[in-house]
Formats: structure tokens, sequence, C-alpha cells
């Protein structure tokens, strides 16, 4: 059995967190409608299903590569490896980034302001109520090898 201190302390899945802003963003719009544009043209739908796609393919790496390193790419879990391949070259958060991309996708094709106002609401989220807490927890864990390896990958893009 892991050690129940051996976690970043994240106790609610990160996912969940950018499903309820968005949830909240089309809730407004089921009220108080706001559109981005009058009639979305072909560009916006294209640029939309290509956000989407690139999320999928983005998390999807992600997690192979998780899988590959034999650990678990689930936060409120111990890690027992260090990911620095595939996306995690470019990105420290390549699964928070696809969610972001999911989320922006999603308020594209709905063509709601909403979602897209509260976008600032789930990044901040994200950065102070887990990123944070688990660039602290690998750093403890992993010492150097992470302040080598946050150094050189952005956290972002």
């Amino acid at each position: 059995m892991a050690d129940s201190k051996d976690t970043s302390g994240i106790r609610f899945p990160p996912p969940f967190i950018y499903l309820g802003v968005f949830l909240v963003g089309y809730g407004l719009d089921r009220v108080a409608p706001m559109r981005v544009w009058a009639a979305p043209g072909a560009s916006v739908v294209v640029v939309s299903w290509v956000l989407v796609l690139g999320a999928i393919l983005l998390a999807g790496s992600a997690w192979v590569q998780f899988r590959r390193a034999g650990t678990t790419p689930n936060p409120t879990q111990p890690t027992t490896a260090l990911v620095v391949r595939g996306p995690y070259r470019f990105t420290r958060n390549p699964m928070y980034l696809s969610l972001a991309a999911l989320y922006l996708g999603g308020a594209l094709r709905l063509n709601s302001l909403w979602p897209l106002v509260l976008f600032p609401v789930v990044i901040t989220l994200i950065e102070w109520r887990v990123i944070a807490r688990e660039e602290r927890y690998l750093e403890a864990k992993f010492g150097d090898a992470y302040r080598a390896y946050k150094a050189g990958v952005r956290r972002w893009i």
C-alpha cells in the first residue's frame, strides 16, 4: 500500500475543474446568451475541431508516456517516475494544456462567449490549486532532477 503522504495533495480531479467552469459558462449562456459571432463561418468550425482533435492527440500522447514510465497520470496517486519525454519535452503540463484546448474548442463550437469569459478563471484555478501543488510535490520527491527539468521546459507552451 502506498504512503498516503506520497501525493501532491490534490483531491479533486483536474478535468472536473475544467468541466465545472465550462458548465457554469454553458448555464449562463442558457440564461443570457452571448454569441462570439453572429454566424460562425467554416473557419471557426475548422478551428474548433482542430482544437478538439489536437487536445485528444496531446492527452493521448502524454498518457502513453506515463504508461511507458510505469507511473500514473492521476495526480491523487503517488508518482513513481519523472516523465520528460514526448510532449513533456515542450510543456510540463500537456494534459492540462489539452484540457484547455478542449475547453476552447468546445466554447467555439457552442459559439458562446460565456465559457470564453470564464476561461481565465479555470486557468487560474488549475495554476493555483493543481499545478502549484504538483510542482511542490515533484520538487520535494525528485529534487535537482525536477528543478533542472523545470528550468528547461515551460509550464504551458
